[in-house]
């Protein structure tokens, strides 16, 4: 993919689609690394498919046979001479503390090195298309922080309002730009 950005939509819709109710969205970025972690509730994985996952002829999916987003993502990490690691406990297993935990670790000085892209838009297209789920995001940069949580918001708004509403999308999209802006 073009921007890292697009790389962690994708991974975390596989988080939703793993009935994940809270999926954190956790950027550590210095000046020569980036570290992306996407770490949810949903219900996991057996050892034997985090075993497989990476490999792109396996797919739990239905529609086609290859399954490439984390095939790609891993790649993507790795041809910067960074890191990936899956750590997952599955449901069945873990009845109580389930959940799926991705790590990327980029070195940003690398040629290869993939841009992080409009991370905003990510975020903000997430919560849009799954106002029902909660996202936690949080992206430190050189001593400073641009963070969301879902989870204040629908304190603060309650549950008469949704999340997908657009005053509210609009709204979230201006308080993770204006982070950026004037961190």
């Amino acid at each position: 993919m073009k921007e890292l950005s697009l790389n962690i939509l994708d991974i975390t819709e596989n988080s939703v689609k793993a009935g994940a109710t809270l999926t954190k969205i956790l950027l550590e970025e210095t000046d020569d690394k980036l570290t992306v972690i996407i770490a949810d509730n949903g219900c996991g994985m057996s050892e034997e498919t985090v075993k497989r996952v990476t490999d792109p002829f396996y797919t739990t999916r239905t529609t086609r046979k290859v399954g490439l987003g984390i095939p790609f993502y891993k790649l993507s990490a790795e041809q910067t001479g960074g890191s990936f690691k899956i750590e997952s406990k599955y449901e069945k297993e873990y009845p109580l503390e389930h959940g799926t935990v991705v790590t990327a670790v980029y070195n940003k000085n690398h040629i290869d090195f993939t841009p992080l892209g409009d991370i905003v838009a990510t975020i903000t297209t997430l919560i849009q298309g799954h106002p029902d789920t909660d996202f936690l995001f949080r992206h430190t940069k050189s001593g400073k922080t641009a963070e969301l949580d879902t989870r204040q918001l629908r304190e603060v708004l309650g549950e008469e309002v949704s999340l997908s509403e657009y005053e509210v999308i609009k709204w979230i999209e201006e308080f993770l730009k204006e982070q950026y802006i004037n961190p």
